[in-house]
């Protein structure tokens, strides 16, 4: 069983800010699945308010797995990962996978790692505080640093223009591709898939001519030369 937590802030105020990508990026997941809401709607696995979250129960990749939104706020999350962790006897550091939006990362990017600190991220800081850890894979989702003189608070609770929006969407899907890669092979193998930075492109190929055309006759301006004079035999030097 995999514990798939996306991290955000609850109440129409904070929907669509860039501090709620985790959020986002679950929902994202669970539409993909089948996920209905809270009154079912989709078909699939409905939401049920638990561990002071919203969780779903699904079956992604033929393994079960529960993605949960916690609805204590960002700086808040720890303790209803922790009780799901505990509820179902979860290891953090094989079954914990935690999204989470990451303003040095650029927009439509995203970054895995299997642990480490939270790096100034108040919803990771607070859940290694209740799980008493820092070893738990995180996959973070760029959103770009704030612009100066802005603060980081006031850029992470605002909202994605259209622009960004549509800059963010690959991200999102890389997201949920990742996260079911974690899910049917581990942090490691999805690390090594999803970290990978993009192929350069090939550089262009210039055209050989054939060994055996002969040379244009126009392809060179400089005049041909010519073969030098003979010497006159009264002038030829003594051996």
């Amino acid at each position: 069983m995999k514990l798939i937590v996306g991290l955000g802030n609850p109440g129409s105020q904070y929907e669509k800010t860039r501090h709620n990508a985790g959020f986002v990026a679950v929902d994202r997941l669970a539409r993909r699945w089948g996920a209905g809401g809270a009154g079912g709607g989709g078909g699939g696995a409905v939401a049920k308010s638990r561990f002071d979250g919203v969780l779903w129960e699904m079956e992604i990749k033929s393994e079960r797995c529960l993605l949960l939104k916690p609805l204590t706020f960002m700086n808040r999350s720890g303790n209803s990962v922790m009780q799901a962790l505990n509820f179902y006897k979860l290891q953090p550091s094989a079954n914990l996978l935690v999204l989470v939006d990451e303003a040095a990362l650029p927009l439509g990017t995203i970054r895995l790692r299997a642990d480490g600190s939270a790096g100034g991220h108040n919803g990771l800081a607070d859940i290694q505080r209740a799980i008493g850890t820092q070893s738990y894979p995180r996959l973070r989702i760029g959103i770009d640093p704030p612009p100066p003189p802005m603060a980081l608070h006031d850029w992470v609770l605002g909202r994605f223009s259209t622009e960004q929006e549509s800059l963010l969407e690959p991200s999102l899907i890389a997201a949920a591709d990742a996260t079911e890669c974690f899910i049917t092979s581990g942090i490691s193998a999805a690390m090594n898939k999803f970290n990978a930075p993009p192929s350069p492109p090939s550089p262009p190929t210039t055209p050989r001519s054939s060994p055996s055309a002969s040379p244009s006759p126009v392809a060179s301006s400089r005049p041909a030369l010519k073969p030098p004079a003979p010497v006159p035999p009264s002038l030829t030097p003594e051996p």
